[in-house]
């Protein structure tokens, strides 16, 4: 696999560039640094926004993430943006970040409801949220992927609860597994609930073929 390559398919939709730091394993990929590296002075690439990762987490948890602030600052450092997207948490790296990097947090569903002082059904935040708001807090540029949707309902709540501080979210559906979720009512109650919102949204691709699909 290339350092830095132009992810196709689906994966587009993320990014004109991608790089993965680690392997299966939860290793860092072999020479991953040295090589990014070379790539960067050999090609010259420069201005471009770079996904970090698609095949493995930035962020691994309870692992040493040392490789992928190298990375980025090797990324930094020759003119390019960076646009992240984990399950765990990467503000130790926000001192390298700006306002034209992403710093994006992936929430499906499955987080722990509650009803509030106001009767209200919420999630309750954990720290990949309060890191979101965070990274807003600094100038960051925020995002948040909804995709595996596992529990619609939770969903909307979570659209609702990070609104005010998110710059982007996108929007998809649980793929590969069967699933009796009405993907169209959920991809129309998302429209509707963003817009009311004014969140900027970006709705997938399976997920818009499912909500162009007529009733039966």
């Amino acid at each position: 696999m290339r350092t830095i390559y132009e992810p196709k398919g689906a994966a587009k939709e993320y990014g004109d560039y991608a790089l993965n730091i680690y392997n299966t394993e939860v290793k860092p990929r072999e020479n991953i640094i040295e090589e990014t590296k070379h790539y960067l002075e050999s090609t010259g690439l420069t201005g471009k926004l770079i996904h970090l990762c698609f095949t493995c987490d930035p962020y691994p948890t309870g692992y040493d993430t040392t490789p992928t602030r190298e990375i980025i600052k090797l990324l930094k450092g020759s003119g390019n943006h960076i646009q992240i997207l984990t399950k765990g948490y990467g503000k130790r790296d926000f001192d390298l970040l700006d306002e034209n990097d992403w710093y994006g947090i992936t929430l499906d569903g499955t987080e722990t409801t509650c009803i509030n002082a106001k009767g209200k059904r919420v999630t309750v935040c954990g720290e990949r949220t309060t890191q979101l708001r965070h990274a807003h807090e600094q100038g960051i540029k925020t995002w948040v992927s909804f995709e595996p949707v596992l529990d619609p309902e939770v969903v909307l709540l979570e659209i609702e609860e990070v609104a005010e501080f998110v710059d982007k979210i996108k929007i998809g559906k649980l793929n590969y597994h069967k699933s009796d979720i009405d993907w169209k009512e959920f991809g129309e109650k998302a429209e509707v609930l963003c817009q009311k919102l004014g969140v900027h949204y970006y709705i997938k691709d399976s997920l818009r073929a499912e909500m162009n699909k007529e009733r039966r």
